[in-house]
C-alpha cells in the first residue's frame, strides 16, 4: 500500500448554521483530509492535541486505518475555530479563532512515517510546511494547502515553500491574489511559474479547476438538494484527491494525466458527501459502495450520448 502523510490541524469547531447552533464538533484540516483519503489509502496523520481532546475521536481515527501515533497531546486546549454560516451557507464570519496548544506546534514526523511517498500540507504557517519536508524522504508527490492570510502575511516562506511543491491546492480567491491577476487562467499560469506543475482552484458549489502542463481539465460539483455544512469541505476534497492517487499508485497504475483527472473527481465526490451533514458525521458512515455509486453519478453529469460534430451542425 502507498502511504499518505497528512500534517494539519485537529481541532474543535463552533458552528452557526441555518440549522441552529453546533459546539464543539469535531474539526481540522487534517482531521477531514485524513478521514477522506482514508477511504483510498492507509494514513500517518501529524498534529496537535490538548488535555481536552477525547480519546474517542483518537480511536476513531485509527479505526478508519489512520496512525495517530505522531498526533502529539500537549498541556493546554486544543485549537478551536468560530464561525457563522449565512443562510445560503455561501459566505461565512469568523467569530474566534483561539490557537492554543496549536501555536506553538513543531510537526514531528514518526520514523515509520517519512518514507511515505505522498505528503499533504495542511493549510498551516508555510515555515512549518517545509520544515516537514525536511523530515520526509524523497517523497513522490507533495501537495500543499494555503490561504489568504499566508500569503498576505508570509509572502517569502510561502514561495520558498513553493518551489518544494507538486500540486497547490487553493481556492479562486487565494489563486487571484497568489497569482497577482483577476482572471483565474492568468493568475494560475503566474503561480506554476513559482514551482507547482499543478495548481488545484477548488470553487465550492462550482466545481474544481486542474491546471497542469497538459492544460485545463474542469470536474462540476455534484448537484446536492441538501447542504448542511461546507465546513472542512475544501479539506475534505484534498484528501480525497490524493488519496485517489495512492490508490492508483498502490494498484501499481500510472499518476499520470489521467489519473489526475479522475482525481479531481474522486475529491469533488469526497466534497459532496461532507457538506451532507454537520462536520465529519458524513465521511464516519460512508462507504466504498456509496462513493462508488456516486462516482458514476459524476460520470453521468458530464457524459454526451454522441459524439459531438461540430461541422455537421453548422449550416
Amino acid at each position: 500500500m502507498s502511504r499518505l502523510l497528512i500534517v494539519g490541524s485537529v481541532a474543535f469547531d463552533d458552528l452557526e448554521l441555518p440549522t441552529g447552533k453546533h459546539d464543539n464538533v469535531w474539526g481540522g484540516s487534517a482531521s477531514y483530509a485524513s478521514l477522506a483519503a482514508s477511504l483510498f489509502t492507509p494514513i500517518d496523520l501529524v498534529g496537535v492535541i490538548g488535555e481536552d481532546f477525547p480519546d474517542k475521536h483518537l480511536q476513531t481515527l485509527r479505526g478508519h486505518g489512520i496512525s495517530t501515533e505522531g498526533v502529539e497531546r500537549a498541556a493546554g486546549k486544543s485549537f478551536r475555530w468560530a464561525g457563522r454560516y449565512d443562510a445560503t451557507l455561501s459566505s461565512r464570519t469568523t467569530l474566534d479563532t483561539q490557537l492554543n496548544v496549536f501555536a506553538d506546534f513543531k510537526p514531528k514526523i514518526p520514523a515509520s512515517a517519512r518514507r511515505a511517498p505522498f505528503v499533504l500540507l495542511g493549510n498551516i504557517h508555510p515555515s512549518l510546511q517545509l520544515e516537514v519536508l525536511e523530515q520526509v524522504e524523497k517523497p513522490r508527490l507533495v501537495v500543499a494547502d494555503t490561504m489568504n492570510f499566508w500569503i498576505t502575511g508570509e509572502p517569502t516562506a510561502l514561495k520558498k515553500l513553493l518551489h518544494h511543491v507538486d500540486v497547490l491546492v487553493i481556492n479562486d480567491e487565494e489563486a487571484r491574489q497568489l497569482g497577482e491577476h483577476h482572471n483565474v487562467s492568468r493568475a494560475a499560469a503566474a503561480i506554476r511559474k513559482m514551482g507547482p506543475k499543478h495548481l488545484v482552484v477548488k470553487r465550492g458549489e462550482y466545481g474544481a479547476l486542474l491546471f497542469d502542463p497538459e492544460g485545463t481539465f474542469f470536474a462540476p460539483a455534484y448537484p446536492l438538494e441538501d447542504v448542511l455544512d461546507p465546513t472542512g469541505a475544501g479539506d475534505t476534497f484534498a484528501g480525497g484527491f490524493l488519496g485517489y492517487l495512492a490508490h492508483v499508485d498502490a494498484k501499481g497504475g500510472s499518476v499520470d494525466r489521467a489519473a489526475f483527472r479522475r482525481a479531481i473527481v474522486a475529491g469533488s465526490a469526497m466534497a459532496s458527501f461532507c457538506v451532507e451533514d454537520v462536520g465529519p458525521n458524513r465521511l464516519l458512515t460512508l462507504s466504498g459502495t456509496q462513493l462508488r455509486d456516486r462516482l458514476g453519478q459524476f460520470k453521468q453529469l458530464v457524459h454526451v450520448e454522441h459524439e459531438l460534430d461540430a461541422l455537421s451542425l453548422l449550416r
